[in-house]
């Protein structure tokens, strides 16, 4: 398709004066009728063009015509957008891709989003790979071991994630006209990518399309913080234990914000590397 245009540009220039003479000049025949003959088309010929429109014709730049490259040769980033999981596990509804405008979010939206970020699947084996976690290291050791142990510890990370997903997702959002949702940057050098990550923990877009103090995030999991101490062992409440497990879900946030930030990337890196050994 690009040979025949470009041919097509480089032949026109050159063939267009002979198709326009050969329009333009008459025949022996014609040129021997009398221009009231020619006029009336006596002899069944087509009349010869007047000087205007050959003027006109002459006029005519023919100009070769674009060569668009072909969709794979485009330097874009179509390849890299946001999943509703990142590495197949992890939930991420509330991650946008990169130069992406959306509406912003109803209250009923936001609670929506909570909804679906706590009850899928993808959220209950992310709690259980937690659980696990916290047990092998015995992050509360009165909760036990064995099964029973991990049991405390399921119940107890999967009520964690809930109220921490609506606190910050619904319930604060809600109040503060902030929206919940975490807008890519996707471009510029890696420090300023996550400079940019770094920061969405404690600046968030607003409703209206304004910045403001992430109240969602920081007033959300502070609230989340406060509610633990209704179900873990004595041992582990107060507000010492509060400040700390506030501190346990900023630091949670904040990576939480760099993998959004870079999954895209890393996504595309392992389908180029599946790709390469196929």
């Amino acid at each position: 398709m690009h040979l025949t245009k470009i041919a097509a540009a480089i032949l026109l220039p050159l063939i267009a004066p002979a198709l326009i003479w050969g329009q333009a000049a008459p025949s022996g025949d014609q040129a021997k009728q009398t221009p009231e003959q020619q006029q009336s088309g006596s002899t069944g010929a087509p009349a010869a063009p007047d000087a205007d429109a050959l003027r006109e014709l002459e006029a005519i730049e023919l100009t070769p015509l674009p060569i668009t490259p072909p969709a794979e040769m485009k330097d874009d980033h179509s390849g890299y957008k946001q999943t509703e999981r990142m590495f197949w596990v992890v939930p991420n509804f509330a991650a946008v891709s990169a130069n992406t405008e959306l509406p912003p979010l109803t209250a009923r939206g936001k609670f929506v989003l909570a909804t679906h970020d706590s009850v899928d699947y993808s959220g209950f084996t992310w709690t259980a790979i937690l659980a696990g976690q916290a047990m092998a290291t015995r992050s509360d050791p009165e909760l036990g071991t064995g099964i029973k142990g991990y049991g405390r510890y399921y119940w107890r990370t999967f009520a964690d994630g809930v109220s921490g997903t609506f606190f910050t997702e619904a319930i604060i959002p809600s109040i503060t006209h902030e929206d919940p949702r975490y807008f890519t940057l996707g471009h510029g050098g890696f420090f300023r990518r996550l400079g940019y990550a770094l920061s969405r923990t404690v600046v968030t877009k607003t409703d209206s399309g304004g910045l403001s103090f992430n109240w969602s995030e920081v007033g959300g999991n502070a609230l989340e913080a406060g509610l633990s101490n209704a179900y873990y062992p004595a041992q582990e409440r107060g507000l010492r234990q509060t400040a700390r497990d506030w501190g346990q879900q900023m630091e949670s946030a904040v990576l939480n914000n760099i993998a959004k930030e870079f999954w895209p990337d890393i996504r595309h890196g392992i389908r180029n590397l599946i790709l390469r050994h196929d």
